[in-house]
């Protein structure tokens, strides 16, 4: 699609990165849903499924969120039992719980799903590009 008068913010980074994001969250918050999770807290659990006893910094700089906010994910997490803060000298360490690494293949069918919709929407190597290219952009506006 071209941008026209129709569409007069498509030539936007803002506009436009905003617009697929809300795309793109509807369509994570529909496929998540089996796992009745939110997006977010999907990926913190696999994240820490995939490497128990990891500490938040850590996990902020994998999701790429806030200290601040990875607290508030994993206290919610911890709340609902899915994990476990342990303290190990002046450091905290967070594990899963049974019940996280229990959902864990069904959380990445679900993300297998998303990938599925929108490679088959986008093309599988458009996706593959725009993910690319998207990712690099965060990196470089974050310098």
């Amino acid at each position: 699609m071209n941008c026209d008068n129709e569409n007069i913010y498509c030539g936007c980074l803002y506009y436009s990165a905003n617009a697929l994001a809300r795309v793109i969250t509807r369509m994570a918050e529909e496929e998540f849903s089996i796992v009745q999770l939110a997006p977010s807290y999907a990926f913190l659990l696999m994240t820490i499924n995939g490497k128990p006893g990891i500490q938040p910094g850590e996990i902020s700089k994998i999701m790429m969120l806030k200290p601040s906010t990875v607290t508030r994910l994993i206290e919610k997490m911890e709340f609902k039992m899915f994990l476990e803060r342990r303290t190990v000298g002046k450091f905290t360490q967070v594990y899963p719980t049974q019940k996280s690494l229990d959902l864990d293949s069904q959380i990445k069918k679900a993300w297998g799903n998303l990938l599925e919709r929108y490679n088959t929407l986008m093309g599988a190597e458009k996706s593959r590009q725009l993910t690319t290219d998207i990712f690099e952009a965060t990196i470089k506006l974050q310098e």
